[in-house]
């Protein structure tokens, strides 16, 4: 099985109660932020003793993706699939979680929330059964 209840728990463990609001809200400006909050985020995974390697990835990958913003840039891509017109304006017009103006604040937020999640247990996931 690809996705387990354990990884789940370690990843919401992980990105949730191990993270302290300093990083929640620095760690896309700046790197030592980052940084801790992988560094946290990583300790639930090593009860799945995973290879060096797999463990790497996983705190790579949300190092990655935590500190770049990755969801929103992925969301920004995802709007493009429609009619020209509209995806045009979608592009040019998407705030800081990717959505378009004009998307309720708390439904942007959240849909942001759901896809960065789902990007880190995608990652874990293969990382912990191929690596």
């Amino acid at each position: 099985m690809l996705f387990s209840a354990d990884q789940l728990v370690a990843h919401a463990i992980g990105d949730y109660i191990c993270q302290s609001h300093w990083m929640a809200h620095t760690k896309a400006n700046r790197t030592l932020a980052a940084f801790w909050h992988v560094a946290t985020y990583g300790l639930p995974f090593l009860f799945f003793r995973p290879t060096l390697t797999a463990y790497l990835v996983i705190v790579g990958s949300h190092f990655l993706i935590d500190r770049y913003r990755l969801a929103r840039h992925l969301v920004r891509l995802k709007n493009l699939i429609a009619p020209w017109s509209e995806a045009k304006t979608a592009w040019q017009t998407a705030d800081n979680t990717g959505y378009p103006a004009g998307t309720p604040p708390y439904l942007s937020i959240w849909l942001l929330i759901i896809a960065d999640n789902l990007i880190h247990i995608v990652c874990n996931a293969l990382a912990l059964k191929y690596l």
